[in-house]
């Protein structure tokens, strides 16, 4: 990025003043919890401010300009929240350690995309989008896969695209709500879930980490350590997992439903 948009960036005050609002008027809000039986829902002011955010994009105070701006700048967020990530997991790493086997077979987790949904989105009446769109989570690493193999245009590029921006829409509000749900209503363990927010996706992490933090705020320094590692491993490892396992699973689990449909 050349100096000129950077500087462009910093100078973009309508969506600084933008952000500012929302941050201000999401914690002025606070945090709620919502009792369903045994469980709890959290609502988070980062689940308002997912809302509010996609609420202001369809209004006249959201530009184009301001809409372009704010993707550089979500990265610098997220390589923010990553450093952070960091400095914690060090003191916190004989702990990670000794959880070695649950971190490293976390990833194969994904794989229960393929074995659930893809059932359904055939069932729903969907051809082989439903290969890009159930081979896994759908994250960055992911849809290159797809666009290297199938192409941009192709059925299963469609697939893995749509679930791209739906992931990134409401992801994070779904992983905010499960998460918190999910620990409070089951005796697994909290690091368990912390684990198993750490799909790939920088904003799904912190959404369902935050859930488990206000649930268990004893906790807090493990729950962060335990879903930053994960995290980074479902980075470093989920594409090799797609690769070999997931994708050739997919085509595979495809061709057997869809046998007697004639392809």
């Amino acid at each position: 990025m050349s100096k000129e948009k950077i500087g462009d960036l910093w100078k973009d005050w309508r969506l600084h003043a933008i952000v500012l609002g929302i941050v201000v008027i999401t914690e002025l809000i606070g945090t709620f919890s919502i009792t369903v039986g045994p469980g709890v829902i959290l609502l988070l002011p980062m689940l308002y401010a997912l809302i509010i955010g996609l609420g202001l994009f369809f209004t006249p105070l959201i530009k184009e300009k301001q809409a372009k701006n704010a993707e550089p700048i979500i990265v610098l967020g997220v390589a923010l929240l990553l450093a952070k990530i960091g400095v914690i997991i060090g003191p916190s790493l004989p702990e990670v350690i000794a959880a070695g086997p649950a971190l490293l077979l976390q990833e194969l987790g994904n794989l229960g995309t393929i074995l659930i949904a893809l059932p359904v989105a055939i069932w729903l009446g969907l051809g082989r989008e439903s290969i890009g769109m159930t081979h896994s989570v759908a994250r960055e690493p992911n849809v290159g896969l797809i666009m290297d193999k199938y192409g941009m245009n192709s059925p299963e590029g469609r697939g893995v695209m749509a679930v791209y921006i739906f992931g990134t829409v409401f992801g994070a509000v779904f992983m905010g709500l499960i998460s918190g749900f999910l620990a409070t209503i089951t005796p697994l363990n909290p690091l368990s879930f912390a684990m198993a927010s750490g799909v790939g996706s920088g904003s799904m992490m912190a959404a369902a980490s935050g859930s488990l933090i206000a649930a268990y705020p004893e906790l807090e320094t493990q729950i962060i350590a335990f879903a930053g590692a994960s995290n980074l491993l479902s980075l470093s490892t989920g594409l090799w997992i797609s690769i070999f396992i997931g994708l050739p699973l997919t085509e595979k689990f495809y061709q057997l439903l869809t046998r007697n449909k004639g392809g």
